[in-house]
């Protein structure tokens, strides 16, 4: 496996773990104690917060910003420019005017799922959670949970339809339960109203 490679304009702090593999871009910045798994990506000038965990295979496009705490499963896109954010109630200063510091507030995080992906200038307001393998349209604000293959889309974001781990709008069936990737004909079933998972029938 390779050395990760790092550009000598990016910003590291001393307590930084990089995977083998991977590669942090010009301008980037990745602070104390965040970890990036084996074969990522992280994109020119993104910014990837204290403590941010991120699983193999990730990629972080161009200035697309990770506030800690968040959770990155395996293989999850960010788009540029997105956004995860931290705090529930920001504010610069406290009620007596005084600069807010660290321990006036608790930074709350964004939890992604395997093989999610989070669309272009997408905002994704902590905290919440997005499942795996579902697909964040560009443009759009997160303000609830996401479920496992659910495409969201608009401000705020709702679910218009089901995506597979192809990446592709799932088609319906002559099932109103089953699902079909109209690339690779891998099938799912719906198990709930709002719950979706490959079928194993």
């Amino acid at each position: 496996m390779a050395e990760p490679r790092i550009l000598p304009s990016a910003d590291l702090d001393d307590d930084v773990r990089i995977g083998d593999g991977s590669s942090i871009w010009h301008l980037a910045q990745v602070r104390s104690g965040a970890r990036i798994g084996e074969d990522c990506i992280i994109g020119r000038g993104a910014y990837i917060g204290a403590g941010v965990e991120m699983g193999d295979a990730c990629k972080v496009q161009n200035y697309a910003l990770l506030y800690e705490p968040a959770r990155l499963g395996k293989g999850v896109f960010i788009g540029p420019a997105a956004v995860l954010t931290n705090d529930r109630h920001p504010r610069a200063i406290n009620e007596d005017g005084s600069p807010k510091t660290a321990e006036d507030w608790e930074p709350v995080g964004v939890s992604i799922g395997d093989g999610a992906s989070i669309g272009a200038r997408s905002v994704c307001v902590a905290p919440v959670s997005i499942g795996r393998w579902a697909l964040v349209a560009a443009g759009s604000v997160v303000t609830k949970d996401v479920p496992n293959y659910a495409l969201v889309a608009g401000v705020p974001a709702k679910r218009i339809g089901w995506v597979g781990e192809a990446g592709l709008p799932l088609i319906p069936t002559a099932d109103p339960s089953l699902f079909e990737c109209p690339t690779t004909g891998t099938r799912y079933r719906l198990t709930a109203p709002d719950a979706l998972e490959k079928d194993t029938r």
